[in-house]
């Protein structure tokens, strides 16, 4: 007579583990929400601010210093929310992190508030402000329609490629000197 072996599972079948709430949202997660919105809402504020400043006076910002503005405040708030949030201060940042699974989905719609909320404050904030100045912040169209969407999708591609590929990419180790310096490196900008 024949006998059929049970194998382990047979005998107790239990579904997999689900992840749980914590695993989803760390007890940190209402701190890198806020983070998130805070960084969103001085990057819109500075760099909104000194573009509509700007438009109306080149004595007090000029062109470049408008534009120095937004790069500077994305590398400071980088340095100072990037530990916490890891300072995205942008849905498609978030959106492409997501995508490529440096972030998990079931946060992002939390992000995506944050963001938009830092980003609406800060806009009411600036027009309360700026209140004599008329359209604060705002670009005026100078081509068709079709030209504005191609201009928006490549901008925004490259802006998501090059975040991406910076802040994603596990097998970059050329610039790995940056955040572990090695000792040949140290010992080199020692002697200066």
């Amino acid at each position: 007579m024949a006998t059929t072996e049970v194998s382990p599972m047979d005998q107790n079948p239990t579904p997999p583990k689900q992840p749980s709430f914590q695993q989803h949202y760390p007890p940190d997660f209402p701190r890198k929400v806020f983070a998130e919105t805070i960084a969103t809402y001085l990057l819109v504020f500075v760099t909104c601010g000194s573009a509509a400043i700007c438009s109306v006076d080149e004595h007090k910002i000029s062109r470049l210093g408008a534009s120095v503005a937004g790069g500077l405040i994305v590398t400071v708030m980088i340095y100072a929310v990037g530990h916490v949030s890891g300072a995205h201060m942008n849905p498609a940042v978030t959106l492409a992190f997501a995508a490529v699974r440096h972030f998990p989905w079931k946060q992002v719609p939390f992000y995506g508030a944050a963001q938009l909320t830092g980003a609406i404050s800060a806009s009411f904030t600036l027009r309360v402000l700026l209140h004599p100045i008329k359209h604060a912040g705002t670009t005026s169209p100078s081509g068709s329609d079709l030209q504005a969407v191609i201009m928006e999708i490549v901008v925004t591609f490259s802006m998501m490629f090059i975040t991406s590929a910076v802040a994603t990419d596990t097998k970059a180790t050329n610039i790995r000197w940056i955040n572990e310096p090695s000792k040949e490196h140290r010992a080199s900008n020692s002697q200066w």
